[in-house]
């Protein structure tokens, strides 16, 4: 179990050294293009996945957080009781531990989240559903909603769970068959 805790303490320190940079490099919602379909901008988020309940007046700060630190417990309850086998497994919960424990310390220091990774594509007329519109000088942009290193983490920590299940699920059948 060691060891997954250290990933996820890797994936912590990563986190939390990216958001600093961020801060020190840009003011909030200064942006830096670096190629056309991807910014660097500073944002804060004090909602959830997609800025959910963003200005909901503060309460969502400590719901969010007790929320977190309930998935997290679970987290390393699941993690201890992992046969040693279970790598995969393993990896993705401490990916998932590690990124949902990076955006607690920003919203137990901060009252926020930091997010500054922005991907965007340019439309004619409309955008996609939960891709943010807005109107620049060369015309419509699509953006998805900021994130950061934190919410990379959990979505491989999920994707890799969700690739063993069916790895071992499609295992398991082959077994049977045989």
């Amino acid at each position: 179990m060691g060891r997954w805790l250290g990933l996820a303490g890797l994936i912590i320190a990563l986190d939390q050294a990216s958001k600093h940079a961020a801060q020190a490099a840009f003011r909030l919602h200064e942006t830096l293009a670096v190629v056309p379909f991807f910014n660097l901008t500073l944002a804060y988020n004090e909602g959830a996945a997609f800025s959910f309940l963003a200005g909901a007046g503060g309460w969502q700060r400590w719901f969010f957080t007790a929320l977190a630190l309930v998935v997290c417990a679970l987290l390393l309850l699941w993690l201890k009781r992992l046969p040693p086998e279970k790598k995969r497994e393993a990896a993705g919960l401490a990916f998932i531990l590690g990124g949902a424990l990076g955006n607690v310390i920003d919203r137990l220091a901060l009252g926020h989240v930091i997010d500054f990774v922005d991907f965007y594509y340019p439309a004619a007329d409309r955008c996609l559903p939960l891709f943010s519109p807005v109107m620049t000088a060369t015309g419509l942009h699509c953006h998805w909603p900021a994130f950061n290193l934190a919410d990379s983490a959990i979505f491989l920590g999920a994707a890799c769970l969700v690739w063993d299940s069916l790895r071992s699920r499609r295992s398991a059948a082959e077994e049977t068959n045989t």
